[in-house]
């Protein structure tokens, strides 16, 4: 007997269905693609609204400088410049020289000499704004029992009268006026003009301004991060 083994055979698929199965495999792999491209064109507009929400501030014009800001002795505290960033850098600097342009304009159109720009007086104001904020109290005498003039003499004395104003506002947020009206100050020049006008629409702090005893003054302002501002004014005449 004769015997034999023999590999067994498969049909061929005919071309037809071969052909069938091209087909399948190119519209699953369109179908992939399609998918991905609209998976990007989804994440798409979420990545761009966040590149536009980006809040970039922008400077504005400086002030008329109101003089020397580097004293020869500062006061231990004072902490320099501070900024509120919005739509508008808002510093600290700017604010003080407004202020004491401001000031200088209402006393000029009074017929009061200008005030000269003590950068040591306005050391020991910038202080005492920065102390304000730090400690949450709003007064003349700080916590410690210093007065205004006890400040000025741990970095001078060569004043024989000594005055102050205080103040304190917001930036960037609806601000109440004495009026009734409000305001939001989003410059330091609108700022200063609100802080000067607090003082004008009370009779102490605009007696102190337009007082013909002091020749010389400084401004100290102090920017928290919330926007909350405080603001002193010393007055001084020399002996």
């Amino acid at each position: 007997m004769v015997s034999s083994s023999a590999t067994p055979t498969r049909d061929r698929p005919p071309n037809r269905d071969r052909g069938v199965l091209g087909v399948l495999r190119a519209l699953l792999t369109l179908a992939i693609v399609a998918l991905l491209a609209a998976s990007i064109v989804v994440l798409a507009p979420g990545v761009v609204e966040e590149v536009l929400d980006v809040r970039t501030p922008i400077e504005t014009e400086a002030p008329p400088p109101a003089g020397e800001r580097t004293p020869a002795v500062r006061h231990a505290q004072d902490p320099a410049n501070s900024t509120y960033d919005a739509d508008t850098r808002i510093r600290s600097d700017h604010v003080e020289d407004f202020i004491h342009h401001e000031v200088n304009e209402i006393r000029s159109e009074r017929g009061l000499e200008p005030l000269d720009w003590d950068a040591r007086i306005a050391s020991v104001a910038r202080a005492h704004s920065a102390d304000m904020a730090a400690r949450e109290y709003f007064a003349h005498e700080n916590p410690d029992g210093q007065s205004p003039l006890d400040r000025f003499q741990t970095t001078g004395d060569y004043c024989r009268r000594y005055g102050e104003n205080i103040a304190q506002s917001w930036v960037d947020r609806p601000v109440r006026l004495d009026d009734g009206d409000v305001e939001t100050y989003e410059t330091a020049e609108a700022a200063a003009q609100g802080l000067v006008e607090q003082w004008m629409n009370s009779p102490p702090h605009r007696e102190a301004i337009l007082s013909s005893n002091w020749d010389r003054a400084g401004v100290g302002v102090y920017l928290t991060g919330s926007g909350k501002i405080y603001a002193t004014q010393n007055f001084c005449t020399e002996w």
